[in-house]
């Protein structure tokens, strides 16, 4: 069975209503029997158990991976970025993951929201707040700064504006680069159920965003509040397919491309880089047949 992973769950200072978050998303269900597998941006509606349809959803889980997400948006120039909450604060014992017997994963996430090229010297490698977050994210606001965090800002992901109507263009050069570098692309969804505005566009520059790259390396997360704004893993899969992603794809945004996340987020924090050597022999001149004949007879010689 697949891992599935919500990598945006909004640390807040009520630490009960964040207790309650990851909780939720532990034991949250996908479309148990009676509940047709579709994509749903409203509220659930349940049906008797005993019914069943068509098109029901297979096994409920939950998420084995979320990761609180410490958003800071720079408003001074001296603004230090805060250490993440402790695990140890909100749990004594973690909560079960529904459909597995293992307790869920709780990372932690920073996300810097960049509309000012200084704001990205806090990403700097050395930094030591930000090297205590597990993931990093940046949520660029201009086209500039957007290229800047593909080709060269270390971190994880770049989140896609959804809330509003993107201010410039994908384009393919920057988007290729960043996955080449094994950068995610994140979409949320929590925005698209709480206004209609909000939905078209998410939707609008969800559908920008897979002309360009194709479905590759795009995550999907929720970006919630309250309990009530997570959608089940299959849920948001199904989700997916309004975004223009296909079947497959849509199930790796939930899922794999979130482990490749987590695995750039460990190789980020403790390898700066790996070089690679090949001893290559170096012929004999004699054996050498590039060398001119003149040449070749007074070696021989």
């Amino acid at each position: 069975m697949a891992v599935f992973a919500d990598l945006d769950l909004r640390a807040g200072s009520d630490l009960k209503a964040l207790r309650g978050l990851v909780e939720n998303a532990a034991h949250r269900e996908s479309p148990r029997r009676g509940r047709r597998c579709l994509p749903s941006l409203a509220a659930p509606q349940t049906v008797g158990h005993n019914q069943e349809e068509p098109g029901a959803c297979p096994r409920p889980v939950g998420y084995s991976v979320v990761a609180i997400n410490h958003v800071v948006e720079f408003k001074e120039k001296k603004q230090e970025i805060e250490k993440p909450i402790a695990v140890s604060e909100l749990f004594t014992t973690l909560p079960i993951v529904q459909g597995k017997s293992r307790p869920i994963k709780v990372l932690t996430r920073l996300t810097i929201i960049v509309s000012d090229p200084s704001h990205c010297n806090v990403l700097r490698a050395t930094s030591s707040r930000v090297r205590l977050y597990d993931i990093v994210a940046v949520f660029p606001k201009t086209e500039k700064l957007f290229h800047v965090a593909c080709t060269h800002l270390d971190v994880d992901l770049v989140c896609i504006t959804v809330t509003e109507k993107l201010p410039f263009y994908f384009k393919r050069p920057p988007i290729n680069v960043a996955i080449d570098r094994g950068v995610g692309f994140e979409l949320v969804y929590s925005p698209a159920i709480k206004d209609s505005t909000m939905r078209r566009y998410t939707i609008s520059n969800a559908l920008n965003l897979m002309q360009v790259c194709k479905g590759k390396n795009v995550i999907l997360s929720s970006a919630a509040e309250r309990p009530l704004e997570i959608r089940g893993p299959y849920d948001v899969a199904n989700l997916g397919l309004l975004f223009g992603l296909s079947e497959s794809d849509a199930r790796a945004a939930v899922s794999t491309n979130c482990r490749a996340a987590l695995l750039h987020g460990e190789t980020r924090k403790t390898a700066f880089g790996i070089i690679s050597t090949v001893k290559k022999p170096r012929p004999s001149e004699a054996d050498d047949d590039s060398l001119p004949a003149c040449k070749k007879a007074k070696c021989e010689g």
